[in-house]
């Protein structure tokens, strides 16, 4: 598996990187806390939120058990594009493009990246989702040079970084997670427009409560940019 640097969760750069592959008008912010005044602060409406926290046996176990549970039970999804995930530290770029690519409210520009690829890869699978990124210069020069960018050092590539990013996002009124880690799209039950942000802080909850010793988690909301002015 290639790899790239890693991305750091800051809004700054988060917006960057949407501009520079044809994502308008909307833009992340940080989410402060989990608490009802804390959530408030983010402005609405909400379209998808990024969760970054740490790899561990705990996120690992879990995923392998509702892996078997969805494999027996099934479970009900809606229209949706998913990614899998093949370069190491790319779960950032993938969690970006998971915010804006199953909503079709999304501001995407035509003729931009994510315009060409989502109509690229409409049919695709998500294995072969992930080895078109892996052939797009496009994407690693955007992604590297957002890598360079943000409030802490860089990590040298030879670093271990055990920290990921996954989204949460409305899809058709289903709370979905997107994580290029997992083999699927996992359902969280229903949501809205109105309720999004605390559903996913719900989620976020039942994150942390798998390692409620270590508080490397951070949340950012992407938010329509009338919204936030």
């Amino acid at each position: 598996m290639s790899g790239w640097l890693p991305l750091e969760a800051n809004p700054e750069v988060l917006n960057a990187f949407l501009r520079n592959v044809g994502v308008s008008s909307w833009e992340f912010h940080d989410v402060f806390g989990l608490d009802d005044d804390l959530l408030g602060m983010v402005p609405q409406p909400v379209e998808a939120v990024l969760m970054v926290f740490p790899i561990t046996e705990a996120y690992g176990e879990n995923a392998r058990i509702e892996r078997e549970r969805i494999e027996r039970d099934g479970q009900a999804l809606p229209p949706h594009f998913f990614i899998r995930q093949t370069i190491a530290n790319a779960c950032g770029t993938i969690g970006l493009l998971h915010s804006v690519a199953s909503n079709p409210r999304a501001p995407i520009e035509p003729g931009s990246f994510v315009a060409t690829f989502l109509a690229e890869q409409k049919d695709a699978t998500p294995a072969e989702r992930a080895a078109a990124l892996e052939r797009s210069n496009r994407i690693e020069q955007v992604h590297v040079a957002a890598s360079q960018q943000g409030q802490t050092r860089p990590p040298e590539p030879e670093d271990d970084v055990n920290l990921h990013f996954i989204c949460l996002t409305n899809v058709g009124g289903t709370l979905v997670e997107f994580d290029g880690c997992k083999a699927f799209p996992i359902s969280h039950g229903p949501t809205s427009a109105e309720t999004l942000l605390s559903d996913c802080a719900r989620v976020v909850r039942e994150f942390i409560s798998r390692t409620p010793d270590n508080v490397n988690f951070n949340l950012v909301a992407l938010s329509s940019a009338a919204a936030a002015e």
